[in-house]
């Protein structure tokens, strides 16, 4: 059974709500005003829901919320008032208010509001959970390597985890840039709040924004309520935006006055809402050439690389080959000695591999060969032909009068992958360490 705490001082409507929620089958704690709200707060068991009035004589209700975001982050409030103007309404969302209702209202509508703060309530305790349990298991994301460059890359990253800047990670795919955003999030003092990732690459422009900004109920066809986007959900913690170079230019512009202004309009609104939220972008393309193609805005590029990180790809780190199979063969249960499940010939082959796949290309041959290898050592011949019989092709045709764009690199390596996969883009796709939407959306232009 949840239990509400109702703060208000205007005794009739201190009752009317009482037996309101009692009737719906809620324990019911009431207050006559704020400070005796915070004094039962502090002083008894927690309620799942709080709801405040924002008028009182003693403590008004941006106060309480204030006191209750500090007792319990993750405790919803709901504010009603009968004089709602767009300053507190904006100040009741940055600090951190589930809704903010203009009196009258309908009671059906206060108790559908209410039951939603319940569930996010729940998960955002459930997800506090979660991350205590992780925390005291130690470093949840492991980054493997002892390469000069990548570790680098690391203690770069530790050292941004303790600003609240907006960082760019860039990086080929399949080089662990998620992980390296995870790390800045597990050592910053947001760790506490939520870490949301979002694949930029995999969404619609039209879907993107509605995803990261929310959209308001009729703004288009399907939108049947009110929805909390990306950055609302992420409030107090981390976003990481994950391919954001594969943006379209209209949605960078909107991006770009979320970091200016910290506040996002959700579709279909005129209101802004407040955010606070940290950044965390990345991108497999250099976004700088991007800017100077003109496919990626330059005030928004600026605004990103506050700190910039770069993940070298697997083939400029060739020392950490070997350290990285040993750590995958030992993820897929093999005894501790696990590089004698190789012999020397095969680990040659495995080291001197190109890996375009990177890190994720290498874990996936290691878990195939796991799973179809032999129990006694794994020789050359179980190996991908690929990695037995390097085939060095040219990516572009022998074309001595212009130097090939990258774009043109790209398409002609993209296109020489998928002959060699006889069309599959699913293949393809783990191959390239791409996501298949962002495959599909390369070789449609």
């Amino acid at each position: 059974m949840s239990r509400v705490l109702i703060i208000d001082d205007e005794q009739s409507l201190l009752t009317t709500l009482e037996m309101l929620f009692s009737s719906e089958g809620f324990t019911v704690l009431t207050a006559g005003g704020g400070r005796e709200g915070i004094t039962l707060l502090e002083a008894d068991n927690l309620p799942d829901l709080v709801i405040t009035d924002i008028r009182m004589p003693d403590m008004d209700g941006i106060e309480v919320l204030r006191s209750v975001k500090k007792i319990d982050p993750y405790l919803p409030v709901v504010l009603i008032t009968a004089q709602a103007d767009k300053r507190s309404a904006i100040t009741a969302c940055n600090e951190g208010a589930y809704y903010f209702l203009e009196k009258p209202f309908q009671n059906r509508k206060l108790m559908e509001i209410c039951r939603e703060a319940l569930e996010v309530g729940r998960a955002g305790r459930s997800y506090s959970a979660r991350r205590r349990e992780i925390s005291s298991a130690g470093q949840p994301d492991e980054l493997i390597g002892k390469s000069e460059r990548f570790l680098k890359a690391l203690e770069l990253a530790e050292k941004a985890a303790r600003t609240d800047s907006t960082i760019l990670i860039q990086g080929e795919s399949g080089t662990g840039k998620e992980l390296v955003a995870r790390r800045i999030y597990h050592f910053s003092a947001r760790c506490d709040r939520p870490f949301v990732p979002v694949n930029c690459g995999a969404l619609t422009e039209t879907l993107l924004e509605s995803e990261m900004f929310g959209h308001v109920k009729g703004s288009f066809t399907g939108a049947i309520s009110n929805k909390d986007g990306l950055f609302k959900v992420a409030s107090g913690g981390t976003i990481f935006l994950d391919e954001i170079g594969d943006t379209s230019l209209s949605f960078q512009v909107k991006l770009l006055r979320v970091l200016q202004e910290h506040e996002i309009t959700p579709v279909g609104s005129t209101e802004p809402v407040g955010v606070d939220v940290r950044v965390i972008a990345a991108s497999n393309r250099n976004l700088e050439e991007e800017t100077e193609a003109g496919r990626f805005r330059r005030d928004l590029f600026y605004r990103l690389n506050v700190i910039p990180i770069v993940v070298p790809p697997l083939r400029e780190r060739r020392e950490d080959i070997p350290v990285l199979i040993d750590y995958f063969l030992g993820s897929n249960g093999l005894e501790a000695d696990h590089r004698r499940k190789f012999t020397p010939g095969a680990l040659e082959k495995l080291e001197a591999y190109a890996w375009p796949g990177n890190v994720r290309e290498l874990e996936n041959v290691i878990e195939h060969l796991c799973v179809i290898g032999p129990e006694s050592k794994i020789g050359e011949e179980e190996l991908p032909a690929k990695i037995r019989n390097p085939v060095v092709e040219p990516f572009v045709s022998d074309r001595p009068k212009a130097t090939p764009t990258l774009e043109t690199v790209e398409t002609a390596y993209i296109n020489w992958v998928m002959e060699k996969v006889g069309g599959s883009k699913k293949e393809a796709a783990r191959i390239l360490g791409i996501d298949p939407s962002t495959l599909y959306r390369k070789l449609s232009h």
